[in-house]
């Protein structure tokens, strides 16, 4: 994670994001702090830190720094050139702590964890808003593993884990319209169990969510009918308002990124974020 010291809207790269609709900074600061709490007091995970740097507002969306396999982080090839500086500082901060460094080649981009997600022995890619549906065959070479790409639709959800939110090896969150017919199909085929996200709750992100010891963490204010459904499977909702990082285009999600890929610690009691 990484603290929202410098946390802004300062441009406008998705469909959230408004200049003249500027968010609290001191809310957002109570927000971010309330999640970190959560996280490591209540259910005990462990949790680095990123250090925030000025002029990169948008370094607090961990999730998108890269994808962690084991002990290497391939990083991100960002879209948009307003987030291309934060790739040195992604790639020093996990060298400096013994991290080997992959990247994809420039030629594609590929927004880490924002659009790559585990289900299973599978991972699943996003494409078209932020990353390219070629980055596949270069994670599949690099993983040697199966990768899904996932054709996105709606430029709301501009990322795979705005849509889609893995709850275990079987399980998952999603909200059906941001795919299309064909994505659709390959997720009724790998997902076991499917838990679909009415189009309000989808609206405030609620796929953007963090999964931690049975724990499903989301933006508050989701239905009574999706905490039933969570419910039923074993999970209980943990609600936090991350109301000012709404207004950029992320959550829960967004604001961590797994140092441990559920694939590569399956079974394993601990967690760190």
């Amino acid at each position: 994670m990484c603290r929202p010291t410098y946390y802004t809207i300062a441009y406008e790269i998705n469909p959230w994001m408004n200049v003249q609709r500027q968010a609290n900074h001191s809310r957002a600061v109570r927000q971010w702090e309330a999640l970190y709490a959560l996280l490591t007091r209540r259910l005990n995970v462990s949790v680095q830190l990123l250090r925030p740097v000025r002029g990169l507002p948008d370094l607090v969306f961990t999730a998108n720094a890269g994808l962690v396999w084991e002990h290497t982080l391939i990083r991100s090839n960002f879209r948009y050139p307003q987030r291309q500086g934060e790739e040195a500082v992604i790639e020093r901060h996990f060298r400096q702590r013994g991290f080997q460094v992959e990247r994809l080649p420039r030629t594609f981009n590929f927004e880490g964890e924002g659009d790559a997600l585990w289900v299973g022995e599978a991972l699943l890619l996003g494409f078209r808003f932020r990353s390219d549906a070629q980055a596949h065959e270069h994670l599949s070479r690099l993983l040697r593993c199966r990768v899904l790409p996932l054709e996105l639709v709606d430029r709301r959800f501009y990322h795979l884990d705005t849509c889609f939110c893995p709850l275990s090896g079987t399980a998952a969150l999603w909200y059906p319209k941001a795919f299309d017919r064909y994505g659709r199909t390959v997720i009724e085929r790998c997902v076991h169990d499917l838990v679909e996200v009415p189009r309000a709750d989808a609206m405030r992100f609620a796929c953007n969510a963090i999964v931690a010891h049975h724990a499903v963490i989301m933006q508050a204010g989701v239905s009574t009918r999706l905490h039933r459904q969570l419910a039923r499977r074993g999970f209980r909702v943990k609600e936090v308002d991350l109301s000012e990082f709404l207004k950029a285009g992320g959550s829960a999600k967004c604001l961590v990124l797994r140092l441990n890929s559920p694939r590569a610690r399956a079974g394993r009691s601990s967690q760190r974020g």
